[in-house]
This record gives C-alpha cells, structure tokens and sequence, in this order.
C-alpha cells in the first residue's frame, strides 16, 4: 500500500509542474502595416511597379527597408515593385512618410519626394498569453491623409491616392492605392 501511494505522490508531483508551453505560433496575426499599392494612373486596373522608391519615416535619417536586394549603399535601402507594407506608429493617432521616386538616380531632375500623413485611430487587442497584444488602425473618415509636395517646382509624382480600406485588421490586403 505504501509503494503505491509513493508512486502516486511521484506522479502527482511530477505532472503539477507541468504547463502549456507559451509559444506565439508564427502564423498568428500581428499588428498589420499599412499595405500601399501603386497602379497606373492611364489604365488604373493596372498594376505598375515603381522604381527605386525610398520611403523615410518622419525624423528618421533612414528608409524602410523593403528587402536586402535592393541595398544600394550602406544602410540606404530601395524598392522595385507594385506594393509595400509600411508600419503605422502605434503610440500616436498620425504617422508622416516621405515617398522619394527615383531615389538614387543620377539625373537628380527625376528625383521626386511626395508626403502622405495618415490620420488614425487604433486599438489594442490581446491575442494570446504567449502573442501579447496586437494593435489594429481606422483611418480617419473624414481626412485619412494629407498629401503635400516636398517642392513645389517640381509636382506630385503620386496623382492620385484613394483609401480602399480603413480598417487596417490585415496585411493581405491593400489598404491604400496610388496611381501615378
């Protein structure tokens, strides 16, 4: 009787420090990024890949970086594509980027910088003990955005922004279309 009951003390023992392990699964979603993508504005149903785009958020000296390949120089990243992902501060109802065309060109008369501020609200959701919290956006209704023109002289190189979503829930999805 003794032997079975310190064999059951043992097994007690041994499974109360037992737990679920807390591992955030990496399919899990996470705050999303603002998902922007850019089309021609001559046939607007057509995807158009824009070329050597620096994107810098405000008071930052350095751009996003989209993808190692596109390394020009030291710590100068680029983008070649038809769609980006930038992140939206999360402590602040406003982020500020700088959209530089033609980043690295040598003709520098096709350097072309455009600002988008995006105006938003968000909130925190918890995901799980082991993911935290994630923070979703709603761009603002009413002025989502404020586009401006770095230089005057020179013009928008973005004609046109349209909003497709305000909810920012998701990054497989765009939420902002430019043609230009």
């Amino acid at each position: 009787m003794k032997k079975i009951l310190f064999i059951i003390i043992i097994i007690a023992f041994t499974f109360s420090g037992c737990e679920k392990d807390d591992i955030c699964d990496a399919n899990t979603p996470t705050t999303p990024r603002l998902v922007i993508s850019f089309f021609d504005r001559g046939n607007t149903s057509v995807p158009k890949n824009v070329r050597n785009l620096k994107v810098i958020g405000e008071g930052m000296t350095e751009g996003i970086v989209f993808n190692e390949k596109a390394l020009v120089e030291a710590d100068k990243y680029i983008a070649n594509g038809n769609t980006i992902s930038i992140p939206l501060k999360t402590n602040a109802e406003s982020t500020t980027y700088r959209f530089i065309l033609n980043y690295n060109d040598p003709n520098t008369a096709l350097i072309n910088e455009d600002r988008l501020k995006f105006n938003y609200t968000h909130q925190n959701i918890f995901v799980s003990r082991a993911c935290g919290y994630k923070t979703t956006f709603e761009l603002d209704r009413n002025i989502p955005f404020i586009h401006t023109d770095s230089d005057l002289a020179e013009g928008f190189w973005m004609q046109v922004v349209n909003v497709e979503k305000f909810n920012i829930e998701l990054e497989n999805e765009t939420h902002i279309k430019v043609y230009f």
